[in-house]
């Protein structure tokens, strides 16, 4: 293939003609009294519009996933948008679901998250930055829950709360090393009773999970109120509710609970809502927004972060658990560059055709199609095909999955737009169609919570030896012991290995995932084990994307990629 010479993803977005949010809406059948509109092109839907909806059949879920990431890129929800685009062009009613973007790896490390090249959604500057401010609303809520504890403390903390076990942080979203751990209330009595506390990036927040699972406003009221932000000097746990918290923090997020509806470059509806990350979180965007999706559109097409053993385990038996979905294919991206990266080439080299390296590092390929296997859900495997590819190296690619018994189809949707991807949508359309999945979860929901974990790190991962220290698994025993042993485990974890250990790429076997802390976010619904080195406050790299951004004399954003 010719190399393709192309705008920026920012100029390309600026370059669209949007169209009235309204008539993004008339796609969905969505009246005008249910959409509620956020400027010309952005509009939050009605939630007691939605709950009307629920006697309707639900459409067709597509979960998009991707192989183990690596700096050169995969393109998940690139792919997302050009698959929903292209299921629109060839007859089939889609929309799209995504998370919000955080603005910590905005002005971090991976910039926008809107997808990219002509299969993007757009206006990728507001995605990108305030949006309609949910994650304002949602870092809020949380800080105030916060607050409202301390101030619980300082006024003769009635309910016996011992400052030794506070277990529940702050948020901000921002990648910022300084907050993780910290002492608070110094300078005097007046400023409460010194001690120490820590900060974690909004997105790993409790209050994000819970707003993301959540099915309507009551659910949320209830969900809060179960959240645990400590225990007394007896052991209890304190909760929101014993707080009288969960009230005004419903409050705060009421608007913010309505989902958030855009469109893609092409025209085609998308709801972005929510945004918790999968290797600190379960990943995936709102109930709410994928529900809105199914009643809507008779496709659904939806992503999970990072790669499958992440995002899509948690999409599987965290998100459709608790909300009762049956997703009915799988699409897994990979790229023929990640793949080279996973076998060995160099960054510098990845322009050049390596079969060796290709071949060695398709096991990683392999590995995110056995994984899959594992949850009775046709795959597709989706080659999103860059300049440099060859045709060798694409064949090869495609024979292997082959082998498999998998279709890999070669999509250019990042250069072509939704017609990049028709093939695609045809092939996932027709295995749909043809081909129905048994879907079904990796573990049984009554298993004890420890042998969850291992389920999840001896089946996914391939992990030899799952340990932890003796008082981690005390406290998980607790948990077990407290009522809690029917909930999901949500694992967090480095995304760039299949492994605890970000070094070991490709497809590594018999390896250690240490278990290094667990904490219970009842409200949520699951236990998040944090394995390895993991950071739920991310900090930002030696040469920040935020460097670059700026605004230019006609007031536009410049440097969002």
């Amino acid at each position: 293939m010719n190399a393709i010479s192309v705008p920026s993803d920012l100029e390309i977005a600026r370059a669209a003609t949007l169209a009235p949010i309204q008539d993004i809406a008339d796609k969905l059948s969505l009246p005008e009294e249910a959409v509620l509109p956020f400027g010309r092109a952005k509009a939050k839907i009605d939630l007691d519009y939605l709950a009307g909806l629920d006697a309707k059949p639900d459409g067709k879920l597509i979960l998009v996933t991707g192989m183990t990431p690596t700096t050169a890129g995969e393109g998940k929800t690139t792919t997302t948008v050009g698959l929903g685009d292209a299921l629109n062009r060839i007859g089939r009613k889609a929309a799209i679901c995504l998370r919000e973007p955080s603005l910590g790896p905005c002005f971090g490390m991976k910039g926008g998250a809107a997808g990219g090249g002509y299969a993007q959604v757009i206006p990728m500057e507001d995605i990108n930055l305030h949006f309609t401010g949910d994650f304002h609303a949602i870092g809020t809520a949380h800080n105030l829950l916060s607050a409202m504890m301390d101030n619980h403390i300082y006024w003769g903390n009635e309910l016996g709360i011992d400052a030794r076990r506070i277990s529940w942080r702050r948020v901000v979203d921002l990648n910022d090393r300084a907050l993780r751990a910290i002492a608070g209330s110094l300078g005097g009595v007046a400023n409460g009773f010194p001690r120490e506390d820590h900060f974690d990036i909004t997105v790993a927040s409790e209050v994000m999970a819970i707003f993301c699972l959540a099915r309507d406003l009551a659910d949320l009221g209830e969900r809060l109120g179960r959240i645990i932000v400590g225990e007394t000097r007896d052991r209890e746990p304190v909760t929101a509710l014993q707080l009288q918290a969960a009230g005004a923090m419903t409050a705060l997020l009421r608007d913010a609970l309505m989902p958030n509806l855009v469109q893609t470059l092409e025209g085609s509806p998308a709801f972005v809502h929510g945004g918790p990350f999968a290797n600190i979180a379960h990943g995936c965007n709102s109930v709410i927004a994928t529900r809105a999706a199914l009643k809507t559109a008779d496709y659904t097409v939806t992503e999970a972060g990072f790669g499958s053993d992440l995002g899509a385990e948690k999409f599987f038996d965290i998100k459709c658990r608790k909300a009762g979905l049956t997703p009915n294919a799988v699409v897994l991206v990979a790229t023929i560059r990640a793949l080279k990266m996973h076998g060995g080439q160099a960054r510098g080299q990845l322009g050049t055709e390596d079969l060796k390296a290709l071949t060695e590092g398709l096991a990683n390929l392999s590995r995110h199609i056995e994984n899959l296997k594992l949850f009775g859900i046709p795959v597709t495997v989706a080659l999103n095909r860059f300049s440099g590819d060859t045709d060798a190296e694409v064949a090869l690619v495609i024979e292997m999955a082959a082998e498999r018994g998998i279709d890999a189809v070669e999509c250019t949707h990042w250069a072509d737009g939704g017609a990049g991807a028709e093939n695609l949508a045809g092939r996932v359309a027709e295995k749909i169609e043809t081909t129905p999945g048994e879907f079904k979860f990796l573990y049984d929901q009554q298993l004890p919570l420890w042998e969850k974990i291992e389920t999840v790190a001896r089946r996914v991962y391939k992990a030899g030896e799952v340990t932890v220290i003796d008082r981690v698994r005390q406290q998980i025993e607790s948990y077990q012991e407290a009522g809690y042993g029917g909930l999901p485990v949500c694992m967090a974890k480095t995304p760039l290995s299949l492994s605890a250990d970000p070094k070991l790429l490709g497809a590594p076997e018999g390896h250690e995932v240490h278990v290094r802390e667990a904490r219970l976010a009842a409200g949520a619904g699951f236990l998040v084990a944090i394995c390895g080195d993991i950071m739920t406050m991310p900090g930002l790299p030696r040469v920040p994307s935020a460097n670059n951004i700026s605004v230019n004399e006609a007031g536009q954003i410049e440097g969002l990629f």
